[in-house]
């Protein structure tokens, strides 16, 4: 009989699959064990019936009028934060990224970008890399010492790390692929802002809108662990729901919560439908 008629029953791959699983598993046990990694915790009796005890809080949910209108001016107060600080994010990080970007260099048409271009670029970059390595909640810290507890705090720390994530991905982004387009306009003459919005906005338009929305998305739950600083919104509700031990009360903002997110992956999937 032909070999074909005895297919292989075992996969000949699977000597190195195991030896990669196991190497993973090598490497990744002592990194839980280093951060005391242990969820059997959760099925203590203690555990079980402290989680049994909270979850059973949540009904019935919080349904008073006064309450009511406190979700709905916090909801839309945590909506402005997370827009007003993604826009502020967008003013510094678009002309940052315009910068750090090697395409719009005239001197980088030659091949070799200019000393002081390079210089300029690697110090915008080194910026970036400052502003998004410091975490929102850090930030909101600052400003809540700086401006006092409200949503100013948490606006002004959305806009320095988003900034930064923004214009780092925008600079990645642009930079992804040659354009011919871009260097045609620079070297007739055109400047920076003329060829990055008929050279490059064009071509990856889509992609920087998805992004935007998909940070504007990341925003709105960011809100959550700023207002437990004192930064304003849902999430300061929230945290004052969850000390009282409210559990009526922080169903309803969770439930809030994910319609919101779900509102902003729908109005994602809308803006790269209109751009695609």
């Amino acid at each position: 009989m032909t070999a074909a008629a005895h297919p292989v029953r075992r996969d000949p791959a699977w000597p190195g699959r195991l030896g990669w699983a196991l190497l993973a598993l090598v490497v990744v046990w002592p990194l839980l064990v280093a951060a005391e990694f242990k969820p059997w915790v959760l099925w203590d009796a203690r555990s079980r019936a402290a989680t049994g005890q909270f979850l059973a809080s949540f009904w019935p949910p919080a349904h008073s009028a006064e309450f009511l209108h406190l979700v709905a001016r916090e909801t839309w107060r945590t909506v402005a934060m997370a827009t007003a600080g993604l826009t502020l994010a967008l003013v510094l990080a678009v002309p940052l990224a315009v910068v750090a970007t090697r395409e719009l260099s005239v001197s980088a048409l030659t091949g070799r970008m200019a000393p002081l271009p390079f210089a300029l670029r690697q110090a915008v970059r080194l910026l970036l890399v400052v502003l998004r390595s410091v975490p929102e909640l850090v930030w909101a810290l600052v400003f809540v010492r700086v401006v006092g507890l409200g949503p100013t705090a948490g606006v002004l720390a959305i806009a320095l790390t988003y900034g930064g994530m923004l214009g780092k991905v925008y600079a990645d982004i642009v930079e992804g692929a040659a354009n011919p387009a871009t260097r045609a306009l620079l070297g007739s003459g055109a400047t920076r802002l003329q060829a990055l919005s008929w050279g490059l906005l064009p071509q990856h338009a889509a992609e920087l809108a998805s992004y935007t929305v998909y940070r504007w998305e990341c925003a709105i739950r960011s809100t959550v662990v700023l207002g437990f600083v004192g930064a304003g919104g849902l999430g300061q509700l929230l945290d004052g729901s969850m000390k009282l031990f409210a559990g009526g009360e922080v169903l309803v903002v969770l439930v809030v919560f994910m319609l919101l997110v779900a509102l902003a992956d729908r109005v994602g999937s809308w803006v790269r439908k209109v751009l695609a």
